[in-house]
């Protein structure tokens, strides 16, 4: 489907969308629409939907753009504060769609180039969301959809779910989603996995570190939206902040005397922030903050 352009207000990038799905999004109060995702809004929840059912939710240049621009608006709407990522049908995501993947296989080497970064900047888009994701995983979550478990800061999966690295069986390496997997599940885990291409279930995905709690199909949702109202709980740029940390303390150690008092520093100036004097007051007046919606 040829990509139209929208007007969106000034705060907001201007980035392609298309027809299907108009209705749909702008009845929920978004203002991009889209053709493969569906975006639903409870509170201060946003869940985007991949919604290529009949497909699995497969990747092709359309979702990656499409998800591309959902992350980035919600990232700028402050009335979202978490960021739930899942597929409808049957499915999280089977990886890459076919037929794209035979186009690809066409491109020149510059031409591949380009799509690859386009489908690095989206994973790197999701990982280094300001908000944060929940993953709520179903089905097949293979190849690319592993990869987009790994880029979500929560994830939770049915114990029916299955993920696998498939790409070394078609010649190829799960080379953009590789920093973001090998992160989650450490180097060794990824040694194995990386090369033997093997189907991982559910108990195997929660035992290396892929995700983080296995629950039966009938309670995904009502788990989800736990973890959800529990992120909710916490103050906006603390959490933002906090995500922040984790990725100053990757390279960091106790014996790093340097790391040791920047975060002396960080929280020094954390304290005297609104946001902190607000949840401190609430906690010793025993009432919620005002980030807290009822």
């Amino acid at each position: 489907m040829a990509a139209a352009q929208l007007t969106l207000p000034a705060r907001q990038h201007l980035l392609p969308c298309f027809a299907a799905g108009d209705v749909a999004n702008k009845r929920k109060g978004f203002p991009m629409t889209y053709s493969t995702l569906e975006i639903e809004r409870a509170g201060q929840v946003a869940t985007v939907w991949m919604n290529r059912p009949e497909l699995h939710n497969a990747m092709n240049e359309h979702l990656i753009a499409d998800l591309t621009a959902a992350f980035r608006i919600l990232n700028e709407d402050a009335g979202v504060r978490v960021i739930v990522l899942a597929g409808r049908g049957k499915s999280f995501s089977a990886g890459a769609d076919l037929d794209w993947m035979r186009r690809a296989a066409g491109y020149s080497e510059a031409q591949n180039l380009d799509d690859a970064r386009k489908l690095a900047a989206m994973l790197k888009g999701i990982y280094r969301s300001k908000k944060p994701v929940i993953a709520r995983i179903h089905g097949a979550a293979m190849a690319g959809g592993t990869g987009l478990t790994a880029v979500c800061d929560i994830a939770i999966a049915t114990d029916a779910a299955k993920f696998a690295l498939t790409e070394v069986r078609l010649g190829l390496i799960p080379a953009t989603i590789g920093p973001y997997v090998a992160d989650a599940i450490g180097q060794r885990q990824a040694r194995r996995y990386f090369l033997t291409a093997e189907r991982i279930d559910a108990a195997t995905a929660e035992r290396i570190g892929l995700v983080h709690e296995v629950v039966p199909a009938e309670a995904l949702d009502t788990r989800v939206a736990e973890v959800a109202a529990e992120l909710v709980r916490g103050g906006p740029h603390a959490l933002t902040a906090a995500k922040e940390l984790l990725a100053d303390l990757r390279q960091g150690s106790p014996l790093d005397d340097t790391l040791l008092d920047d975060t002396a520093h960080t929280i020094a100036a954390t304290r005297v922030t609104d946001e902190a004097r607000e949840g401190l007051a609430a906690f010793f007046d025993k009432r919620p903050p005002q980030w807290i919606k009822d």
